[in-house]
Parts: structure tokens; sequence; C-alpha cells
């Protein structure tokens, strides 16, 4: 619902992977342009992640020019951002409504720098009411967004061959 309401067309969406045996995996339509991963924010993770931090600003990191990322600004909002990741990653193969939001925030902020993205989401109205409308037709109450969750998402995406995590 939320891509539709963003104008991402049906011919594509988002599946769950009920687990990693193969059974389980031949239920996933095919082909797969993106995996969203939910997962639990543990000690071990955070450890990880500022060591993994550290690695990248002392040896500095190969990323293609062609990878679309932004900065998460908006508390809780990883789901989203993970999202709007997986569908700019594959533009060329998303096909889009006439009066797709997505689509147009994606072509404004193209040039944008992943900081300057972040801002822009912040006040494009369009994609905000959407995530909001979203939230509340869960079966579950979504946390207000200055609740603190212990879960997180991350996109999993190829890009010209390799295999970034946004």
């Amino acid at each position: 619902q939320f891509l539709k309401q963003l104008g991402i067309h049906p011919d594509w969406q988002f599946v769950d992977v009920y687990g990693m045996e193969p059974e389980l995996l031949s239920m996933v339509p095919r082909p797969v342009c993106a995996v969203l991963l939910l997962f639990p924010i543990t000690e071990k993770y955070e450890t990880f992640r500022t060591e993994e931090e550290e690695r990248i600003k002392a040896k500095g990191q190969d990323v293609k020019s062609s990878v679309y990322f932004m900065k998460q600004t908006i508390n809780n909002a990883c789901g989203t951002i993970g999202l709007i990741h997986a569908i700019a990653n594959n533009r060329d193969k998303m096909n889009f409504e006439t009066n797709s939001s997505l689509k147009k925030f994606l072509e404004d902020s193209l040039s944008m720098t992943p900081e300057e993205r972040a801002k822009y989401l912040e006040t494009y109205e369009a994609i905000r009411v959407t995530h909001e409308s979203s939230a509340h037709e869960g079966q579950t109450e979504a946390p207000s967004i200055d609740e603190k969750v212990d879960l997180h998402f991350i996109a999993l995406v190829n890009v010209g061959g390799h295999l970034y995590e946004l």
C-alpha cells in the first residue's frame, strides 16, 4: 500500500522472506532487486557498527558514484529510508505512475549529497504524509517518532555488480 501511494506501479512489490531454507526461498518471486532486513539492535551490533565506521574513516571506502544513499535524520524512519534506498538504486527497473511523488523526490534529489537528501526528505510533505498514514495501517501500534526502538532496517542492493548495505 505504501509503495502504491508513492506512485510505484504494482508490478514490483515487497514480500516477506520466511527463512533461508531452499523451500522457503523458492516462495520469493523473482527477480529480486533488493532485500530489506529488519533486525534487533544489540550491544554486539553497536560495537561492530562503531568499529566499521572507524575503519571506513581511517581507510576510506570505494563506493560507485551511481549508488543512491541518504543519511537518516528522522527518528524511526529507517524502514522508509530502506524502501527509498531499494527503489532509488533500481530506478531503471521501476515503473512509476504519472504523478509519482517518489519519482519526483528521486529526480529532485539525484544530484544532492546524502546529507542534502536527508534534509530534503525532512521537508518533503508527500512522503511524510504517506509514511505517517502507512504507519497507522499496520497490525500493531506504530511507535512515536521519539520512542527508542531496538530494531533497525537496512537495505541490501546490487549496484553495478557490487553489494551495498545502506
